[in-house]
Formats: structure tokens, C-alpha cells, sequence
């Protein structure tokens, strides 16, 4: 008997982690099928099977990794259903809806600095606040070039 856990088992732990920080469950769970699989997509039964959910909670997840980035629609020539698969490129793009994110953010405390007294705590927090934004929005796309150079590099090697 093996003390590896099961594909299962792994993917579950994973959903798990993702849910303790911050995602929805089902979310979590469509996400770590999606990442397991060893299909090349899946369609919204196949998940629900998988899964032991509904198809609405499935319909939920899905809509909403497929906005982040995360997974994408793909053609199925010869099926009625919508097809799935995590993206190639997912965790970059993750990133890159991210800097919407983060840009909304800096704004938020930009704007709340206006509205504080300069000498004041608030004033304070808010302007660092708003100067972290700023670094981590010019630090990403650097970050984001070097991965992608480092996944060139690494596929070059291991072919």
C-alpha cells in the first residue's frame, strides 16, 4: 500500500488550499479537476460527474474561471456540449487581470488620499498603500517577462 495520495485525493487537497484562501469551493474543486485531468477538456457533465455537483453549481465555476482567464471554451467538432480546459497560458493571464485589479485598487487609495487631511494618519496608510500599488504594477510585467523567458528556456532544454 502507497502513502502517495490518489489523483482524487491530490486534487481535492488542492481545492482545499484554494478554498482556505479566498476561492470558492466549487470553484476550487472545477479548478483542480480541470488541472488533474488527464482529458484534453471536459465538458460541464463531465465535471458535474466527476465532482458529485449540480450542474448550476458547475455553471457557476466555470463562468467564472473562464472570466479570470483561467480556463477557456474550446471546439468540440462533432458535439452539442461546451468543452473546457484549463488554459496553456492560464497562471500569466491570471496575472495580467490581476494588474486591472491592483490599478483599481491604487486608484481607490489615490482617490482617498484627496479626501484626508495631509497630515493625517489616513493620509498616511492611503499614500502607502497607493505607493505599494504603484511598485507592484511596474514590477509585474517585468516578473510576467522574465517567466515567460525562463518557460521558453525550459521547453528549449527539455525537448
Amino acid at each position: 500500500m502507497s502513502d502517495e495520495p490518489s489523483v482524487a485525493e491530490a486534487a481535492e487537497e488542492l481545492a482545499l488550499v484554494l478554498t482556505s484562501h479566498g476561492l470558492q469551493r466549487m470553484t476550487s474543486r472545477v479548478l483542480a479537476a480541470l488541472l488533474f485531468t488527464s482529458a484534453p477538456t471536459m465538458t460541464a457533465a463531465d465535471l458535474a460527474a466527476q465532482l458529485q455537483a449540480s450542474a448550476g453549481a458547475i455553471s457557476g465555476a466555470i463562468k467564472m474561471l473562464v472570466a479570470v482567464g483561467l480556463a477557456e471554451r474550446v471546439p468540440a467538432p462533432g458535439s452539442r456540449r461546451d468543452h473546457y480546459r484549463l488554459r496553456d497560458d492560464a497562471w500569466t493571464v491570471l496575472y495580467t487581470t490581476q494588474n486591472q485589479i491592483l490599478a483599481a485598487i491604487r486608484q481607490a487609495a489615490s482617490d482617498g488620499i484627496s479626501a484626508t487631511t495631509p497630515d493625517g494618519p489616513a493620509h498616511r496608510r492611503l499614500a502607502e498603500m497607493r505607493d505599494f500599488y504603484d511598485f507592484m504594477l511596474a514590477e509585474i510585467p517585468d516578473l510576467l517577462d522574465r517567466w515567460r523567458t525562463q518557460r521558453r528556456s525550459t521547453a528549449t532544454h527539455s525537448t
